[in-house]
């Protein structure tokens, strides 16, 4: 990958939140940022990349997009949904996870929505 390519967001951030490791979708990650940017303040990730461990204590699908690295779940901080949801949608993110109270899941894996 070479040199980190996100302005608004460290490894940390994207890392699991279990064991630390990181593996990470570079056109994800740069849509990431891209989301950061248009909506003009700070975005938290409650969840990025999860191992296969994490991701199993944790309840995730077998078959999750946090395990390729190319899915986050962004806190929702007082935003509206259907703003977030759109604006994702129109950076390339194809999945949608928006039956949650307190984030909205993103990825770029097959396009569905729940």
């Amino acid at each position: 990958m070479g040199k980190w390519p996100c302005n608004f967001f460290i490894p940390v951030e994207i890392a699991c939140r279990g064991t630390d490791a990181i593996i990470i979708h570079e056109e994800a990650l740069e849509a990431l940022d891209e989301f950061r940017k248009e909506l003009g303040g700070p975005v938290s990730i409650s969840s990025g990349y999860r191992s296969p461990y994490h991701n199993a204590v944790v309840g995730g699908a077998p078959r999750s997009s946090h395990l390729e690295g190319h899915a986050f779940d962004v806190r929702l901080s007082g935003r509206d949904k259907g703003v977030l949801h759109r604006m994702a949608e129109s950076l390339g993110f194809t999945g949608f996870g928006l039956n949650y109270h307190t984030f909205i899941h993103i990825d770029m894996g097959p396009r569905r929505a729940w």
